[in-house]
């Protein structure tokens, strides 16, 4: 990976530790007979990087253009910074605003492309011409202000999109989907870069993804949406790890689901009976309903020897896939086929139809919801 070519220096910074706040309350956004976001209650804090993350049709990109203001909600208040602007048109809500396809004007040059934010804010020529050129130098692209979008490559479009969005020094950035046209080395790259840009600044970020992976990289907070509302929010790691139902561990990497019957629960640890796999204790997270199962991630099983392993059963190994980096183990155990991965270095070689302990720490196994 090329070293970060975008810098925090000289961009101004908010004047209050408080501006940069958005809230959306009870927001909802009809179509005709479609709900595509329904009663959305939603805070992003000063200097916060917030993701949605959800399948197509959730209402993603829906909730973040009514903050932006490109979509009228249909019911109740979007704030900024503890004021509505539910009346106020787009460029008056002080939000820098990248779009997955960068919405670059293809007859201006990427000088002019960034100046038109200030050109719009009526800033004086002299001082728009500076301010631009300090932007594009900031995301390494001082020397080619002068040409037009298709002669950049996409990586630096995003670039100049990004410079445009951050030249006004505005109050938080909105970001849909803006890396998904790069490719995985590039886009690696640029998550790194917008993330360290945005803890230099402070400035908060509401970001539409349908990368896991980014997502998981860059945010403070992950928003899970399904049908237009939330099904889980919090910490990467807290909603990766504890997922509260079987669609969210699924939706959010790959995962095993073992259906369970629980025998007893004391607030935060569960002991399940997994049928043909035993009993086991496994994280309790509060989570009600009428179904459970519990989810293993396949990075958290583990071969092991069955003296020393307290969640664990006799398996046979059914395939191996080599990775490069990990190996994706196929195994079945008590009636249910498992995924296992470790990394090829840590394994020696295995068999098919081999007998192997496999085994899972307590807090490594989360007890859920059964959805579906």
């Amino acid at each position: 990976m090329t070293a970060s070519v975008i810098s925090a220096e000289s961009i101004p910074r908010s004047g209050s530790a408080t501006q940069g706040a958005i809230e959306l309350r009870q927001v909802s956004k009809v179509y005709g007979d479609v709900v595509a976001v329904d009663q959305l209650d939603l805070t992003v804090q000063p200097g916060e990087f917030v993701t949605l993350v959800g399948p197509s049709g959730s209402g993603k990109t829906t909730t973040m253009m009514m903050v932006a203001g490109f979509e009228e909600h249909t019911a109740c208040s979007v704030l900024i910074d503890g004021k509505p602007v539910d009346t106020l048109p787009p460029r008056d809500r002080n939000l820098g605003v990248v779009f997955q396809n960068y919405a670059l004007f293809p007859h201006m040059s990427a000088l002019e492309n960034v100046e038109f934010a200030l050109r719009m804010r009526k800033v004086p020529r002299a001082e728009r011409r500076q301010r631009a050129e300090d932007a594009l130098d900031r995301v390494g692209l001082g020397k080619m202000g002068d040409r037009k979008p298709r002669q950049l490559s996409g990586g630096q479009q995003q670039r100049v999109a990004l410079a445009r969005a951050l030249v006004f020094n505005p109050a938080a950035l909105l970001l849909d989907e803006p890396m998904a046209a790069l490719d995985k080395r590039l886009r690696e790259q640029m998550q790194e870069e917008i993330k360290t840009l945005q803890k230099s600044l402070g400035i908060s970020v509401l970001f539409v993804t349908h990368d896991q992976d980014e997502a998981m990289a860059m945010s403070d907070r992950i928003v899970v949406m399904r049908d237009g509302k939330i099904v889980q929010s919090g910490p990467p790691e807290e909603v990766y790890n504890h997922p509260l139902t079987d669609w969210v561990a699924s939706f959010l990497g790959d995962t095993n689901l073992i259906p369970c019957t629980v025998v007893e629960r004391n607030g935060e640890e569960a002991v399940v009976d997994l049928g043909g796999l035993g009993l086991a204790r496994v994280r309790d997270r509060g989570a009600t309903g009428g179904n459970y199962a519990v989810s293993v991630r396949p990075e958290h099983l583990k071969f092991s020897s069955a003296a020393v392993a307290s969640n664990g059963c006799a398996a046979t190994l059914v395939s191996s896939t080599n990775l490069g980096a990990t190996v994706r183990h196929r195994v079945t155990a008590g009636g249910h086929e498992l995924q296992l991965r470790e990394l090829s270095s840590d394994g020696g070689t295995r068999l098919p139809a081999e007998e192997l302990w496999v085994s899972w720490d307590a807090e490594k196994a989360q007890l859920l919801v059964l959805e579906s």
